[in-house]
């Protein structure tokens, strides 16, 4: 089973890189946009069958590795 984890900065929190990248596409001529964030994506391969105790896996790797709760929201996707 495969798992992807999103993890964004959350709204307020700055995001320097994000800023930079939103700099260089302006300069780059790209005008239309309004807002850069970065952020990080985890893809996990599971030994697991079981899509509800798959999610809780990596909820709990989430927590306590994957994203700095403080200031990151994550999302988990689990597909087959």
């Amino acid at each position: 089973m495969k798992a992807r984890v999103t993890i964004e900065l959350k709204p307020g929190v700055l995001d320097p890189q994000g800023k930079a990248i939103h700099h260089a596409l302006e300069v780059l001529g790209f005008s239309g946009v309004k807002d850069a964030r970065v952020g990080k994506l985890v893809t996990l391969e599971l030994d697991e069958d079981d899509p509800e105790r798959a999610r809780s896996q990596v909820e709990d790797m989430a927590k306590k590795l994957l994203a700095n709760t403080v200031i990151e929201n994550y999302r988990i996707e689990i597909a087959d």
